[in-house]
């Protein structure tokens, strides 16, 4: 009982912080379209929170960056609802069964 209490807790919140990341990927990548003031600090924090994600992202796939057109962000969501998807539900599964 406080096992599977524990689990779907630990599931509610990771599927809330991966919800979190994915709509600030979102915000970030679409900041870039409209070339932002880069001392301002939400933006700042915006770029500190996904750039390391978006430069691993590059790295382990070259080909994201297509004619200019940087798809590392598209690459990042979707490998976080995949996980969210399958991780996270795994989890709430196991914990109400």
């Amino acid at each position: 009982m406080v096992v599977s209490t524990l689990l779907s807790v630990t599931a509610t919140i990771l599927h809330s912080l991966i919800n979190i990341y994915i709509w600030v990927v979102i915000i970030a990548s679409l900041l870039s379209f409209v070339r932002p003031d880069p001392s301002n600090a939400i933006v700042q924090i915006l770029c500190r929170l996904t750039e390391p994600t978006l430069n691993k992202a590059k790295q382990l796939a070259p080909f994201l960056v297509f004619n200019g057109i940087d798809l590392s962000p598209l690459a990042v969501i979707l490998v976080l609802k995949f996980f969210d998807l399958s991780a996270v539900q795994l989890m709430f599964n196991y914990a109400q069964g």
